[in-house]
């Protein structure tokens, strides 16, 4: 007993296959018009179509979408086949069938990428499951480059290139409560308490700077102005300009304290800003 299976409501298990005596003629009959010859032909040639989109098993492309777009070329490879070439029609119909659907996956894709770097992701993935078969392990990306004769850094960024991207808000684990989203773990080492503490002790300790000190750390840290243009603006005397450094009149210290939630008690902010003028 023959397992159903349906493809676009199509039971595969059913599907016709023309004798080879009988394919020269239809083609022929085809090419001269006879649309009844046409339609058993792509009827006739489902199965190859169906053999061709099992290359591309395992991407997250809906099968039924790759059944259509492969019977697209399988009809292109029929209208178009030149039967005075002497050529299989399996053998011109199947780069055809493939060539439809790596246009479609290409044009269809979230991210749009380069046919060139698709066609190198696909070498790689055909590659690697050549090698799984044959060594029952995963290939190392030094094994894959050497087998396709393509540089290691090309390959993992085809590789990279053709993941699907994910939503922020994928569900990835629910329990009878609230799903937990990709967004719940994505790290973020930016936002984090130490650094917004020191965000709003940096801005206090500003505020507390006279309005001559504001205009220097704007111009100088801000606008990217040098210590020459920053003199220039504030006109800096000679002595001022010459002032070492490292003297204690040069170096501005500020501190303050800053009470936080019991747990964790208080701490203390010690801010020293040294000015440097050339004159």
């Amino acid at each position: 007993m023959q397992t159903k299976v349906e493809i676009c409501g199509v039971n595969t298990s059913q599907l016709s296959v023309i004798p080879p005596e009988q394919m020269d003629t239809l083609l022929r009959s085809a090419a001269a018009g006879d649309k009844q010859a046409r339609e058993r032909l792509i009827n006739g040639n489902l199965r190859l179509v169906l053999s061709v989109i099992q290359r591309f098993h395992g991407r997250g492309e809906s099968v039924d979408d790759l059944f259509q777009v492969g019977c697209i070329g399988l009809i292109k490879a029929i209208d178009n086949f030149n039967c005075d070439l002497n050529v299989k029609f399996s053998t011109y119909a199947v780069p055809m069938i493939i060539g439809e659907i790596r246009r479609y996956l290409r044009d269809n894709s979230t991210i749009r990428v380069s046919r060139s770097m698709r066609d190198t992701a696909y070498k790689a993935l055909q590659a690697k499951e050549a090698f799984v078969r044959e060594h029952q392990r995963e290939p190392t990306m030094t094994e894959l480059s050497k087998a396709l004769d393509i540089k290691e850094e090309d390959i993992v960024q085809a590789l990279d290139a053709i993941v699907e991207p994910i939503s922020l808000f994928e569900p990835v684990f629910s329990d009878s409560g609230d799903a937990i989203c990709v967004m719940d773990q994505v790290g973020d080492h930016k936002n984090t308490d130490e650094h917004w503490l020191e965000q709003i002790a940096l801005r206090e300790a500003i505020h507390s700077l006279s309005k001559r000190e504001q205009r220097i750390v704007q111009m100088r840290f801000f606008e990217g102005r040098t210590q020459m243009e920053v003199a220039n603006e504030i006109h800096i005397s000679q002595n001022e300009g010459m002032q070492s450094a490292t003297s204690p009149q040069s170096m501005e210290k500020m501190h303050f304290t800053r009470p936080l939630p019991a747990h964790r008690g208080e701490y203390t902010v010690m801010y020293y800003i040294t000015w440097r003028f050339s004159v």
